[in-house]
């Protein structure tokens, strides 16, 4: 099953940029994984076990370093990566 994942990350921290960029390395790490960055959040798009896979193993580095991070985490059962948002359609 394919699926997409969108992820916002608040590090309660000072100097939080640096928290974030790593994170997003993480995820560029790991193969199979098409990933969307923008300002507000990062998208991740993929096979569902892979991505969650991914997922579960980042967070937790993320958690470990720092456990007063917050993670908003919206999940959805497709791959919206190709979606026409102009036309509020799917490919």
């Amino acid at each position: 099953m394919k699926a997409s994942i969108d992820i916002s990350m608040y590090p309660l921290q000072d100097h939080y940029c640096p928290a974030i960029l790593a994170f997003i390395a993480d995820l560029e790490s790991h193969a199979n994984i098409h990933i969307e960055r923008n300002a507000l959040s990062t998208q991740i798009f993929g096979d569902y076990r892979t991505l969650m896979n991914a997922l579960t193993e980042d967070v937790e580095k993320v958690l470990k370093q720092n456990p007063k991070t917050i993670f908003v985490i919206k999940l959805l059962g497709t791959d919206r990566s190709k979606a026409d948002i102009d036309n509020c359609g799917d490919v």
